[in-house]
């Protein structure tokens, strides 16, 4: 390759690199807005309904939370993933995936509301009747999940981001007019969140119809071949996903059972700060993956680019965190206290797994080597062991060391298995500018 076509190549690097960091800026002030919404939220339900009633929602939030990564199928990403490489599959992927969705979706809410009725012990302290209510919302919350990845894959950033916040705005109001105008309770509040749920997904259905009118001009019919094609790449990707959603959520789970939803409810609190932390690398993977994808660049140049920004900003945003873990106690109440001391034990794997997110779109963008989903279930299991090993004994804090170690762990393996594959080093994937062409 000549001298003048790699500073061409180099140029349209750094142009495609700024071209993506303005929707970043903008998609990451929507999640500002959202951590707005989702802390004062928070607090509403820690001071009306105090550490217990806070467990009992984060229980119920992460029960059909995982329920929906788990109906998923990968096919969020992979309607990305596909629609991205080319815009004429963009009905048959949006029909053959909210199909999938509407039937395997209402399967799992069937499902979860069962396991609740006879099975309510798993759920510790919650109502089954409770479960039951937001269960109501899987399916809706999954054609919800795709339709916004479809969305994203055909460059509707703004629509993304007002529909997204749209749909965490429905927290703030819900507990707001539940708890403080209603005076009501933990039900109410449940039911609220489930209506939500159903009317952001007429909204987003709506918005695809719309956009398919302007950007594809094939029919509205599914596509068999399309759609095995969808699931096989998007197998893999579910693999990944199910076992990370697993680690990030269902140690509270572990924890609600083990030690009770007041223990569940302050961990909660400590989780959901090192998840607000870890959206920005989420914002930037989000937008990141459709780029790469286009671009089909085996030496993941703009990824490392994007990735060495993100270890920058990453690391003044948990040192920034650590002052400001202080403050947990005196916004929530002295019940909890120790969600400082959790949070701290957080934030080292917090930022190791914020750095992972980026990095690993460049494999999603290759189409997702075999290794990846290998590496998340070695880090599941690890994970397991160690929050079923450390959670009795331990409690909160067994569950905040467990995880710490599982991100490290992925992140470890996603670094290397990039090293190996691309040649490049991790000065130049984390610290400096390219060194090679």
């Amino acid at each position: 390759m000549s001298v003048g076509s790699t500073g061409r190549i180099r140029r349209l690097h750094r142009l495609n690199q700024r071209n993506l960091w303005i929707p970043i800026g903008w998609t990451f002030a929507t999640r500002l807005l959202m951590i707005f919404n989702s802390v004062v939220a928070g607090v509403i339900v820690a001071r009306w309904l105090g550490a217990e009633g806070v467990g009992a929602l984060a229980v119920i939030n992460v029960a059909v939370a995982t329920i929906v990564q788990l109906g998923s199928f990968g096919l969020p990403s992979s309607n990305t993933y596909f629609i991205a490489k080319d815009q004429a599959h963009f009905r048959a992927a949006a029909i053959n995936s909210l199909v999938f969705a509407l039937v395997v979706g209402s399967v799992l809410a069937i499902g979860l509301s069962v396991l609740a009725s006879f099975r309510a012990g798993w759920f510790g302290f919650v109502s089954p009747d409770l479960i039951r209510i937001a269960s109501i919302s899987i399916p809706f919350q999954l054609i919800a999940l795709i339709g916004l990845n479809i969305l994203l894959a055909v460059g509707k950033v703004k629509e993304f981001n007002l529909l997204d916040l749209a749909g965490q705005s429905f927290v703030l109001l819900n507990a707001l007019l539940a708890l403080i105008v209603l005076n009501s309770g933990l039900k109410t509040l449940v039911t609220f969140n489930t209506i939500a749920s159903v009317l952001v997904t007429i909204v987003v259905a709506s918005l695809l119809v719309i956009s398919a009118k302007r950007l594809a001009q094939s029919q509205w019919r599914a596509d068999v071949a399309l759609l095995r094609r969808m699931i096989a790449y998007g197998v893999k990707f579910h693999i990944s996903i199910l076992a990370g959603a697993i680690i990030l959520r269902a140690d509270l789970l572990v924890v609600n059972h083990f030690r009770g939803a007041a223990e569940a409810g302050v961990y909660s609190i400590a989780s959901q700060f090192a998840l607000l932390l870890m959206l920005l690398p989420g914002v930037i993977a989000t937008l990141l993956f459709p780029r790469v994808t286009a671009e089909q660049d085996a030496r993941g140049e703009t990824t490392c680019q994007v990735t060495r920004s993100t270890t920058l900003i990453m690391f003044v945003c948990c040192l920034a965190a650590v002052p400001l873990s202080l403050l947990l106690p005196f916004v929530y109440g002295a019940a909890f206290a120790d969600a400082t001391k959790l949070l701290l034990i957080l934030l080292p794997g917090v930022y190791l797994m914020g750095l992972e997110s980026v990095l690993v779109q460049h494999f999603n963008a290759l189409g997702l080597p075999r290794a990846i989903p290998i590496y998340w279930l070695v880090t599941l299991v690890l994970n397991l062991v160690l929050v079923f090993g450390l959670v009795p004994r331990f409690g909160a804090q067994g569950a905040a060391i467990a995880s710490t170690i599982s991100y490290a762990t992925i992140f470890a393996l996603v670094a290397l298995h990039f090293q190996t594959s691309t040649g490049r080093s991790f000065s130049e994937v984390f610290v400096l500018g390219s060194l090679r062409g």
